[in-house]
């Protein structure tokens, strides 16, 4: 079992600087034990100008049978031979996969202890699997790999080339060349490897779906054929591919208020000077909020429907926000941002400053009480309108923090997106998008009825015709309600 991995350089940049990424020496070859094997790294050549990296994995077959798991797909699954004599020391697979994972542990991090700056870089890569199978043919290797910017060169390798009517096997020689951070193109194939196989050589449990959502992180919530990758890589296990692909919307919807209008953001006219784009608006919007929450002189702050925690992370940043309580309904969001974060890596006095808490907005909830601002960021639009009073009553009536900063999408900017089709919202789980007339309306109502001043501020460009593309509505606490106002007649704000 084979693979290279090859780049350019230069004197500035010599190619030899794989080798810090790999944390493996290109002057000498090294051996690291598998639990199914010995793989060997060497370096067939390690010059300024050029560096290739191999990984020769030698498979034991007895060791994979001695383990329970060396019935290779490629025999008979209920012949004894078929255990000892199939394909799994030579063709690419699940195998394969693993040694990566140990022996490249730190390069799949993104980790380079000798030269940090080095794993930020994209490099020119060259890739090559002589034997790599493919359920699926060539087709599926170009669908898979393609869509993640790689040049795919896939040849299938003939039955026997001395009998070419016998057709082609179902094995496939992978060429990948293209620019990409060596992290990025090592996680690809962490993945990869294994679906284009549709087998793993071990018992795939509930842990394997967090070990392909880190894996995936990035590219997988976009991928094309995301379902078919979750489902293979996971052993067609249903409860489990249905787990990840969930996690997996998740994080893509926690992203589309971010990245999906980034993008349409960021569209601008073929002869626009690239150099001169404005902020992204996912960035503007945060940058908003931390301002109006430092002129509110805010220290302990709540961010009320977190997701993946961006605003989370960015609040930590300032050491003036001595305290950053993120909330969501979702445990699995809080997951994902507790990763972001990197809670397990936080010092102790910086962990200290940071809570994840799973609730629920439409829910009164004690531990919201006495904190000095709250942001609703890109949240109110998620609600079923029925459900808004109850969730007004739960922050502007129970919690009552000092500010509340709250921010929505602009529906009459949605013309300005090219790419929105006419009368959509800007994304499928939005209930409704309101107008700046819509938006003011329902701000000063709450600003009445739970004694708030409010004021409104444009976040991005704002149109002359059609305003901003999201709307900010900043609450200052003015006074008490009146006769404490009865809580909505609901379910949700009862409790």
């Amino acid at each position: 079992m084979f693979l290279t991995m090859t780049t350019t350089g230069s004197a500035e940049r010599p190619a030899t600087d794989l080798g810090y990424l790999l944390h493996k020496h290109p002057g000498r070859a090294q051996e690291f034990s598998t639990s199914h094997g010995t793989a060997h790294v060497f370096y067939p050549e390690a010059g300024q100008e050029r560096c290739t990296a191999a990984l020769l994995l030698e498979i034991d077959p007895v060791a994979l049978v001695r383990r329970g798991r060396g019935r290779g797909r490629g025999g008979a699954p209920d012949s004894a031979l078929a255990q000892y004599v199939n394909d799994r020391p030579y063709a690419a697979s699940s195998l394969l996969a693993v040694a990566l994972g140990a022996v490249f542990s730190s390069a799949l991090k993104g980790q380079c202890r000798a030269r940090p700056e080095l794993a930020g870089r994209a490099l020119p890569l060259r890739i090559e699997v002589p034997a790599l199978p493919a359920r699926g043919g060539a087709d599926l290797v170009r669908r898979l790999f393609e869509p993640l910017g790689w040049t795919v060169e896939a040849e299938p390798v003939p039955l026997d080339a001395r009998f070419p009517d016998w057709g082609d096997s179902r094995y496939v020689s992978l060429v990948l060349d293209g620019e990409a951070r060596l992290a990025d193109a090592l996680r690809h194939l962490y993945v990869l490897l294994p679906v284009l196989d549709d087998a793993k050589h071990y018992w795939v449990a509930p842990d394997e779906v967090d070990k392909l959502l880190r894996a995936g992180e990035g590219w997988l919530e976009h991928h094309p054929e995301q379902r078919l990758i979750t489902t293979r890589y996971l052993t067609r296990r249903h409860r489990l591919t249905r787990d990840a692909l969930e996690r997996l919307e998740l994080a893509r919807l926690a992203e589309a208020d971010g990245s999906e209008a980034e993008e349409l953001d960021n569209a601008v006219d073929e002869d626009a000077d690239t150099e001169e784009r404005p902020a992204p608006l996912a960035v503007l919007r945060r940058e908003a909020i931390t301002a109006a929450l430092r002129e509110a002189g805010a220290a302990r702050v709540l961010d009320l429907g977190c997701g993946q925690g961006q605003l989370v992370q960015a609040l930590l940043g300032d050491a003036r926000f001595t305290e950053v309580v993120g909330v969501d309904v979702s445990t699995r969001a809080l997951q994902t941002a507790g990763r972001r974060l990197r809670l397990e890596r936080m010092s102790e006095r910086q962990a200290a400053r940071v809570t994840l808490v799973q609730g629920s907005l439409t829910y009164t909830d004690p531990r919201l009480n006495g904190y000095d601002a709250a942001v609703l960021s890109e949240v109110i639009e998620h609600i079923d309108p029925p459900r808004l009073p109850a969730a007004e009553h739960a922050v502007f009536g129970a919690a009552r923090p000092g500010t509340v900063v709250v921010t929505t999408p602009n529906a009459e900017y949605n013309v300005r997106w090219e790419t929105l089709p006419a009368g959509r919202v800007r994304h499928p789980d939005h209930r409704f998008e309101w107008t700046r007339g819509e938006f003011r309306a329902w701000a000063g109502k709450v600003a009445e009825r739970y004694g708030y001043a409010v004021e409104f501020r444009p976040v991005g460009d704002d149109d002359p015709e059609v305003g901003p593309p999201t709307q900010l509505a900043l609450f200052t606490l003015a006074r008490a309600p009146e006769g404490a106002p009865p809580a909505p007649a609901t379910k949700e704000a009862a409790a």
